[in-house]
């Protein structure tokens, strides 16, 4: 008889006979199963830890955009600031807030359905226009907004520089960023208003030449303050 039967037969009998038995072999009498030790339940623990797991997974996923749409900014600013120290990583963020703030308030007084300015460190930032006009006049006043309202807060910077190597740095660093921004490709600024020209030209709306001349006056005024601001490196 196996050790499993005895173990069967024992529990089949009356609880008095069991406690008789117990007695005479001078076991203590339990009425509870003892606990035996097992190993671990790897697929039960891993079954716990899969549900916040999943869950947090699926709070990043779905509200991964507010992250970047109302933290953006901050996390830009330390991105900036490992590089170039926390003073200049501040106002060249919020040069960049100034920029797209360009493009959202002209979209805004378009009437125009335009998001927030969303940041992405070591990109820049993008505004959304979701009903974005088609005439090139309007949509070339949109692509300037942007480096025009740039250029403007670069050159308070210069206004208050005095001394401040700092505030020319980021003077300078401000018509750099507008003067790229201006590039007649891509998603660049520049490439909007490329876009727009080329649009006004093929229609004839007659908008083609004072896009032309806006497009082209503020990039000679970006070189010009770029010229002016640039320091040179014995003095840093």
């Amino acid at each position: 008889m196996s050790e499993h039967d005895v173990e069967r037969r024992f529990k089949d009998l009356p609880v008095e006979e069991q406690r008789a038995f117990l007695a005479s072999m001078g076991e203590p009498w339990r009425d509870y199963d003892p606990i035996q030790p097992s190993g671990t339940n790897w697929k039960r623990v891993l079954e716990r830890i899969w549900a916040p797991v999943a869950a947090l997974i699926g709070i990043a996923v779905k509200f991964g955009f507010l992250i970047f749409k109302f933290f953006g900014i901050f996390i830009s600013v330390g991105a900036y600031a490992l590089i170039w120290g926390w003073k200049f990583g501040v106002g060249f963020v919020l040069l960049i807030l100034v920029h797209e703030m360009g493009h959202f308030v002209a979209a805004k007084l378009q009437g125009l359905d335009v998001t927030l300015p969303m940041f992405i460190p070591f990109v820049g930032a993008y505004v959304l226009i979701k009903n974005q006009p088609r005439d090139p006049w309007h949509n070339s006043l949109i692509a300037l907004a942007g480096p025009a309202a740039g250029s403007v807060a670069a050159a308070a910077c210069w206004a208050a520089a005095g001394d401040s190597q700092l505030l020319m740095a980021l003077a300078y660093a401000g018509f750099l960023l507008n003067l790229i921004n201006l590039f007649p490709a891509g998603w660049f600024d520049g490439g909007a208003v490329y876009r727009a020209f080329q649009l006004a030209r093929r229609t004839r709306s007659g908008a083609a030449v004072p896009i032309g001349v806006l497009y082209i006056g503020l990039i000679v005024l970006l070189v010009a303050a770029m010229w002016a601001t640039h320091v040179p490196q014995h003095r840093l």
